[in-house]
């Protein structure tokens, strides 16, 4: 049984999806190149205008709307890209194992993420638009870090360190929605935001 509390309601795959997947295709202007200009954009910590982007592409909007979606789903494609290697940096630097590994893990993913200046600028500044990129299943965000924590959760499981107490994929939403929790507390509870709380009750979860 799978999707039972977080059914995938997720748009489908836009050309840049598809192309970041495919590994891209050197040589063709396009999505990517959008992607990659935009990217450069984030990253120095300013806004990203589909209007302007458009026209230094030296494209029309509708066109740069065919390639990557909405402006939502560009800056989705944005994170995860970051949010990615942080999450796979984190577990190679991760010494414990089992549910302490995973709750580890997630410890210093979170650590990265609020570390990272151009987060912490886009939430700033976007504060409602960033919430609902990161932390809803109205992006493909959401489901892409539920989905990499379930292969954590299903290689501790298959390893014989983890016991898991519900099925894998719910377990994973469970996972990601306490770190969202702890993540963006400031924005969501007006608290200080707690990677290591996050940590200690995912540990406690997966005991």
């Amino acid at each position: 049984m799978r999707g039972r509390m977080a059914p995938s309601i997720a748009p489908a795959p836009t050309p840049l999806a598809r192309q970041l997947a495919d590994g891209g295709r050197p040589g063709r202007p396009g999505a990517l190149d959008a992607f990659q200009v935009a990217r450069r954009a984030f990253l120095k910590g300013q806004r990203i205008e589909m209007q302007a982007l458009a026209a230094e592409l030296g494209t029309s909007r509708v066109t740069l709307h065919r390639w990557v979606g909405s402006r939502d789903l560009l800056l989705a494609e944005i994170n995860w890209s970051m949010a990615n290697m942080a999450l796979a940096h984190a577990r190679e630097q991760t010494t414990s194992q089992g549910g302490a590994g995973v709750a580890e893990t997630i410890e210093r993913f979170l650590n990265l993420v609020l570390d990272a200046p151009y987060i912490r600028s886009f939430v700033s500044r976007e504060p409602e638009i960033a919430l609902r990129i990161l932390t809803t299943q109205r992006s493909p965000f959401q489901a892409r870090l539920v989905s990499a924590v379930e292969t954590m959760l299903r290689e501790e499981t298959d390893a014989g360190r983890l016991d898991p107490p519900m099925e894998l994929d719910d377990l994973a939403y469970v996972v990601v929605r306490l770190a969202e929790s702890f993540c963006w507390a400031d924005f969501i509870v007006s608290e200080v935001p707690d990677p290591h709380k996050a940590r200690l009750a995912i540990a406690a979860l997966l005991r």
